[in-house]
């Protein structure tokens, strides 16, 4: 990974001047690395070719690839430090974050898919090329499941529910929760596992589910990089990110006539599950919402190659 210019004098210039934690120090360092790949791959590490419009790209990529809004906010503060350190110290002409816009001006809901474009998506994968099945598989499994891209990155096998055809979705701070997965993900799960993962999997891959050519689990960006490949490919015009699959997964339940507070359960957001609020909702009543209203889990689905 290239190193940030001058990044060693502004971390002396935080230990020296600021009061900032050790540990937001290292995060800011860890900031502004990442920041430095992006900047390499836009031909742009000379900080003199640096632009508010670069710089304002790379935030909204983060939110595509499902950063928390809070790592963004720190990302956005470190990048304001950063370059107004660099400016004042001479080493660049001026500041570019001077106009870069907030991450609440930036951040905008994520589109949503119709039935019709989530099947183009999926039909746009090439089952006989190289880890079709395994692509097939990973997308079927955002959109039946509405999993976060980073709780799909961790999944494991052992998270697999398959005679109760359900999924054990390990979420934010840990905190777990059950959610149907209808057939027709389960078969491209079944048949990824029985044809293809064994191709990938190495001594390293322990039980982690979907194997990059590597043998190690993917990264946010690598599924981010899948989707956009199979949404051009199967014609669909949208901006999407894994996470449109999860925000597809709930408005069509919810249209489909879904209770609220079981697709909120089936998400799990922080709201719902909050001790003074949070009622058990039983697995069966979640199993009958989702094959009820789910598109690709209702009754008379076929899977389809």
């Amino acid at each position: 990974m290239p190193e940030m210019p001058y990044l060693d004098s502004y971390m002396a210039y935080l230990q020296l001047e600021k009061t900032l934690s050790g540990n937001t120090a290292v995060s800011y360092r860890f900031d502004l690395q990442r920041l430095a790949g992006y900047l390499a791959q836009h031909d742009a590490i000379d900080l003199q070719k640096v632009t508010p419009q670069l710089l304002s790209a790379y935030v909204r990529l983060l939110y595509d690839i499902g950063f928390a809004a809070t790592s963004i906010q720190r990302t956005v503060s470190s990048m304001r430090s950063f370059f107004a350190f660099i400016a004042v110290e001479g080493y660049i002409s001026s500041d570019p974050t001077e106009l870069l816009e907030s991450p609440k001006r930036t951040r905008t809901l994520p589109s949503v898919l119709s039935v019709e474009e989530v099947d183009a998506v999926i039909n746009a994968v090439n089952l006989e090329g190289k880890s079709g099945i395994r692509d097939r598989a990973i997308i079927e499994t955002l959109y039946a499941t509405g999993m976060r891209v980073s709780e799909l990155c961790a999944f494991t096998t052992e998270q697999l529910l398959e005679k109760e055809q359900l999924v054990r979705v390990i979420g934010k701070g840990s905190k777990e929760r059950i959610v149907p997965i209808g057939e027709s993900a389960l078969y491209w799960i079944d048949q990824y596992v029985e044809k293809e993962r064994g191709l990938s999997a190495k001594p390293y891959s322990g039980s982690t589910l979907f194997l990059n050519f590597r043998g190690r689990g993917f990264s946010r960006m690598g599924i981010w990089k899948m989707v956009q490949q199979y949404a051009a490919a199967g014609g669909v015009k949208k901006e999407i990110s894994p996470h449109t699959f999860r925000h597809s997964f709930a408005t069509h339940l919810l249209e489909g006539g879904a209770d609220i507070r079981t697709v909120q359960e089936m998400l799990g957001h922080s709201n719902i599950v909050t001790t003074e609020i949070y009622t058990h909702v039983d697995r069966e009543y979640l199993l009958e919402v989702h094959r009820s209203f789910h598109p690709r889990s209702r009754k008379g689905f076929r899977v389809s190659d």
